[in-house]
């Protein structure tokens, strides 16, 4: 697929996405990101980590900002994303895989749940 037809697909499925899909793109995002950084690391090509760990920290931060906070769970959330964050920006800071494995592996699993209720409202149960 030509690179024109393919971001002109990529921003029809975004503006059409409920926001439940918006927020696992965001997830997926996120781990794309982190794997992109991992890779990086591993090649020592710092500004390659440190660009898609931005990435990777700037969704975190978007997922953070849209908490509802009138369910009381959003805490629970709020703390997970601050210790994600928290990892992303040690692995920024050192260009360490470890925190960057731990980020990726919250992230994943917040994904996943995301994914099940999605399933599940779907399904009715």
């Amino acid at each position: 697929m030509d690179p024109k037809a393919m971001n002109a697909y990529q921003r029809n499925a975004i503006m059409t996405a409920s926001p439940a899909e918006l927020t696992l793109m965001l997830y997926d995002g996120a781990i794309k990101f982190c794997n992109i950084a991992l890779t990086a690391i591993e090649e020592k090509n710092v500004q390659k980590a440190h660009t898609n760990i931005k990435k990777a920290e700037a969704i975190i931060t978007e997922l953070r900002a849209s908490l509802d906070r009138k369910y009381p769970v959003w805490e629970d959330f709020e703390r997970v994303y601050e210790y994600i964050y928290k990892n992303l920006l040690e692995a920024n800071m050192r260009k360490e895989k470890e925190p960057l494995e731990e980020a990726l592996g919250r992230i994943r699993e917040m994904r996943d749940t995301w994914k099940e209720v999605m399933r599940l409202n779907k399904t009715g149960i």
